[in-house]
């Protein structure tokens, strides 16, 4: 999980307001010290082709640009996550949508087996006769 100064998750509680587990904390954790990692080799490559950058200059463009880089990270990971969560609820309702049409075919299935079996037995009731 992806979290502000604060110590406070961006973005609302993940997997639909449960409590993270450690193993989700841990991996959240890696997959943002990697992505700042990633981030700061970037920079470093870019101030590398800028020759003519100071000493202080290449820090302040690495740390922009690092700033810059988690700031999309964060950005693209709670669209993905809010995106997941949009064909969570839709998959949702289409099984729901389907289980109900299911549930209705049973039912008329039974019922018209069960109409028939009535059928059926007045009928050898009324030939018994």
């Amino acid at each position: 999980m992806i979290t502000g100064r604060s110590g406070q998750p961006h973005g609302g509680p993940p997997h639909g307001g449960r409590p993270p587990s450690v193993a989700a904390e841990a991996e959240g954790y890696l997959l943002a010290r990697a992505q700042h990692e990633e981030a700061c080799r970037e920079a470093e490559e870019l101030c590398a082709r800028l020759p003519w950058l100071t000493g202080a200059q290449a820090q302040d463009v690495t740390r922009q640009y690092v700033r810059r880089r988690a700031a999309l990270t964060r950005r693209m990971l709670l669209d993905t996550v809010a995106r997941a969560d949009d064909l969570r609820q839709e998959y949702e309702r289409h099984y729901a949508d389907l289980r109900r049409a299911l549930l209705k075919g049973h039912a008329a299935w039974a019922c018209a087996v069960l109409a028939g079996a009535g059928g059926l037995g007045a009928c050898v009731g009324l030939t018994a006769r």
